[in-house]
C-alpha cells in the first residue's frame, strides 16, 4: 500500500527511564493472538489511515487535551470487511474484543500511542479512569522533552 493510503504513522511512547515501549509490551505480551491480529489490522486499516478524525467514527473518542482513546470492539475479519476490499480468511472468532488504546496526535501526522488495555477484562470506570490518567501523565512527559 502507498503512503498516501496510510497518511499517519503510528509511535510507540517510550519511557525515558527504562527505554521500554509499554503500549508495545501489552500489545506482545498480554494480548492473545486473536486480539493481537484484531488491534494490528484495526491499526494499519483505521488509526493509520484517519488518525485523530477516527474520533468521528465509532473507533475514537476525545478525551482532551489532545488525548484522544482508539476503540476496537471488531475482530480482525470484521474490520477487513468493512474497510477494505480483501476478503476476510475465516479463523474462527473467539471471545469479544473490547480494546482501548489511548493516543496523541502531533507533528507531521504522527499518533503517539501512550496506553492501552482490555476492557473486556475490567469494564470498571475505576480502572479507566486509571488508564486515562497514566496516559496524560505519559504525554505531559513526552511533551517536556
Amino acid at each position: 500500500m502507498t503512503g498516501s493510503a496510510r497518511p499517519y504513522t503510528l509511535e510507540f511512547y517510550d519511557d525515558p527511564r527504562t527505554g521500554r515501549a509499554p503500549v508495545h509490551e501489552w500489545i506482545t505480551k498480554e494480548l492473545s493472538r486473536y486480539q493481537r491480529r484484531a488491534l494490528g489490522t484495526a491499526m494499519s486499516e483505521i488509526l493509520e489511515k484517519h488518525g485523530l478524525a477516527v474520533c468521528e467514527t465509532e473507533y475514537g473518542k476525545q478525551l482532551g487535551g489532545g488525548l484522544f482513546e482508539f476503540r476496537l470492539r471488531h475482530d480482525s475479519d470484521e474490520v477487513i470487511a468493512k474497510h477494505t476490499s480483501r476478503t476476510p480468511d475465516d479463523e474462527p472468532d473467539q471471545s469479544p474484543i473490547l480494546l482501548r488504546v489511548f493516543c496523541d496526535a502531533y507533528g507531521d501526522k504522527v499518533v503517539l500511542l501512550l496506553a492501552g488495555y482490555d476492557k473486556g477484562d475490567d469494564a470498571s470506570k475505576k480502572r479507566e479512569n486509571r488508564e486515562i490518567e497514566l496516559a496524560r501523565k505519559r504525554l505531559a512527559e513526552f511533551r517536556s522533552r
